[in-house]
């Protein structure tokens, strides 16, 4: 039998593209996107589109029955550098609607859920440096707390009640598909967009800030990796670490600049930078490792070239 898959919150940056890799692998009409709002046009017309609200618990119950749905990707939420402005809002939204996914699975209503968490989970205590699977988690974002809460809450009902929910700690992520949306790492995203509109970048994070980054295609790629694999492989419950490549705003510009010499680059680091501060600058993904095979493909060299290409070809 063929799953039939509700993405809610599919019109986000990770949304959008998971929701075609999907639809390429499991057929359009198995593939139901839904968000809040309409998603772009190739979404709305490669597929059905449904508007959800994601802490709506009835409505998505409705859902999953028009379709028969077996499997929920519950991608809907706020992130970090928008959830510090409207706190309550970012909560409700991050946890009420992990809360009803939850109860729908526990309930027999689907087979499978899957929830992403974030390298948000960390705080300033924890270890900056190849961080562990299994250490500190004091976050001091808001985003980070909600996260921290959905993982125990996954952990709880995957316990208590038999659900087979799976989550991986997404570092930053970086696509050439979709403008920013709200996050502290996105100026790694913003960067490629203005180095080709406009040859410069004024950056909100320091030259030397190092976080965790992974291209687009590779976040896909081990989401739908972790949720096809046979459940007894799934070893954490909570949220996998994830990693592939680490760098500074200084180094993504250095990497740009061997394409267009002329580039450059400014600092004016805002509220975001003490966000950033307070997360990881590299980690330690050996678990996702072993437990199931995880391999990234694109490093910063590579993604910049396929960036770099991609938007080349779309002026």
């Amino acid at each position: 039998m063929s799953e039939i898959i509700l993405v809610l919150g599919a019109s986000g940056q990770i949304g959008n593209e998971l929701t075609q890799k999907l639809r390429v692998l499991y057929g359009n009409n198995n593939v139901i996107a839904s968000d809040i709002r309409e998603g772009n046009k190739n979404m709305m017309v490669s597929g059905p589109f449904e508007i959800i609200d994601a802490t709506d618990k009835e409505t998505i119950l409705k859902i999953i029955n028009k379709y028969k749905v077996t499997q929920v990707y519950l991608l809907a939420a706020m992130l970090s550098a928008t959830a510090e402005q409207q706190p309550q809002k970012a909560w409700d939204l991050n946890i009420n609607s992990l809360l009803a996914v939850l109860d729908l699975a526990k309930d027999k209503h689907i087979k499978q859920v899957y929830w992403p968490s974030s390298i948000a989970v960390f705080g300033p205590k924890t270890p900056k440096k190849n961080t562990p699977q299994h250490t500190v988690m004091q976050p001091s974002t808001v985003y980070g707390i909600s996260k921290v809460a959905g993982e125990f809450w996954c952990n709880y009902y995957h316990e208590k009640f038999g659900v087979d929910v799976r989550s991986l700690r997404y570092p930053g992520i970086i696509s050439w598909k979709s403008k920013p949306g709200g996050g502290t790492t996105d100026y790694a995203v913003d960067i490629y967009f203005n180095a080709l509109e406009k040859g410069s970048y004024q950056c909100f994070l320091s030259e030397n800030t190092r976080l965790p980054m992974m291209y687009m295609d590779d976040a896909v790629n081990a989401t739908i990796q972790l949720m096809q694999i046979d459940a007894k492989k799934v070893k954490n419950r909570t949220g996998y670490n994830l990693a592939a490549m680490n760098f500074t705003p200084e180094e993504i510009a250095l990497e740009i600049k061997k394409h267009f010499p002329d580039f450059s680059i400014s600092y004016q680091p805002d509220f975001r930078q003490a966000i950033a501060d307070s997360w990881p600058e590299s980690i330690d993904d050996s678990e996702a490792r072993e437990d199931w095979n995880w391999q990234h493909k694109f490093d910063l060299s590579s993604m910049t070239s396929d960036i770099l290409k991609n938007l080349s070809s779309l002026k």
